[in-house]
């Protein structure tokens, strides 16, 4: 009898100490693919899900390593692994730290907080799975309903940043709270989780009547359906003289922050170029969109992870703000009498540090006229 009272005496200790969802080891993204399986497809062609495997990401956590130690390394992997940081895997030993932004980090965030310097988001790995809906029922564990969940708070925490100087190196939320989509209720899931038809859990699960699911693909910067849906272009031409006079208006109709965004090294790119018909030289001319980023001694910063970490000041800021337009004039010398073809040609810049010039951009638009 003595035996059992100390037993139950334990066990009433131990239920009284540990929280109804204690903190687990984080599951991988195949573990829960086996019963979401159309949301972990897409999700598997998303950039979350290569943002560790990704070789540009690889050679910059290892140039960030050689140059700034640790504290370089830590600093990349906050947001490309941060189910590793939260482990503290830093040596990536762990499957689920090389699965980037992973289902059960996203799924267990209960809170951000955006007041210091930079928002911070409150996970919580357990049996419960947090999420947008209110309705949603699970066979495998409990779910919670996220206001989170369905605001753009849930990506703050990896899309704003200040490095350790105080510099905003990202700024996509504080774009999107500055523009019209923020007082107009439309969240970053509004344009990179929209809904599509697909099955919430795998039908041998669970049977479910709910036939739409948030698209975890979330097409970026590198979509070419994506910039098209974001730019809008008009192109017009007229002769004066012995000149040809182009005029390229162009908007960000459908981003609902600047263009381009993220990473202060990546740009929009319009080349122009006009070519007389039959033969002859052929012009261009170029206008690049960006945000050119300097060092503390005003240095322009041409690597990534320099940009990250010794970001100082903004030497000029080219971008196209959400719903802005901007008209942009050329002049050929191309006389008077002779048939041209004017060709605009827009190009999204990824990374001066990717190997092939299809690694570093990608051509997204191409409008042309001809001209008698």
């Amino acid at each position: 009898m003595r035996a059992a009272a100390c037993l139950f005496s334990v066990l009433l200790l131990i239920f009284a100490v540990t929280p109804a969802h204690a903190q687990q080891s984080p599951s991988t993204a195949e573990y829960c693919g086996d019963c979401h399986r159309e949301i972990f497809d897409g999700w598997k062609q998303s950039a979350h899900a290569a943002a560790m495997e990704s070789r540009l990401f690889q050679d910059a956590l290892k140039m960030a390593g050689e140059d700034f130690g640790e504290a370089g390394r830590k600093a990349c992997l906050a947001c490309h692994s941060p189910v590793g940081v939260m482990l503290e895997d830093f040596s990536l030993l762990r499957k689920v730290s090389w699965e980037g932004i992973t289902c059960d980090y996203c799924h267990s965030i209960r809170e951000v907080t955006l007041s210091g310097g930079n928002p911070k988001a409150r996970v919580e790995f357990s049996e419960v799975k947090s999420g947008p809906s209110k309705e949603a029922v699970s066979p495998a564990h409990g779910t919670v309903f996220s206001k989170v969940h369905t605001s753009s708070l849930a990506c703050v925490s990896c899309h704003e940043y200040r490095n350790a100087l105080g510099f905003p190196v990202l700024t996509t939320y504080a774009e999107w709270k500055e523009s019209p989509y923020a007082k107009e209720g439309k969240q970053c899931q509004s344009c990179h989780m929209y809904t599509v038809r697909g099955a919430v859990v795998d039908p041998r699960v669970k049977r479910s009547s709910q036939d739409e699911i948030n698209f975890h693909q979330m097409p970026g910067s590198r979509s070419v359906e994506q910039l098209n849906k974001a730019i809008h272009v008009a192109l017009s031409a007229e002769r004066k003289g012995d000149k040809l006079e182009v005029t390229v208006k162009l908007t960000n109709s459908g981003a609902g922050h600047y263009v381009p965004t993220g990473s202060p090294l990546r740009q929009l790119i319009l080349e122009v170029r006009a070519e007389p018909y039959g033969g002859g030289q052929t012009f261009r001319e170029q206008r690049v969109y960006m945000r050119r980023v300097a060092d503390q001694k005003g240095a322009p910063v041409e690597r990534e992870h320099f940009a990250f970490l010794r970001g100082a000041k903004v030497l000029e800021d080219t971008r196209l703000a959400p719903r802005e337009t901007r008209s942009e004039k050329f002049s050929f010398p191309i006389l008077k009498g002779r048939q041209a073809r004017v060709v605009a040609d827009f190009y999204y810049y990824y990374s001066p540090m990717a190997s092939t010039a299809a690694q570093q951009k990608v051509k997204f638009l191409a409008i042309s006229r001809m001209v008698q």
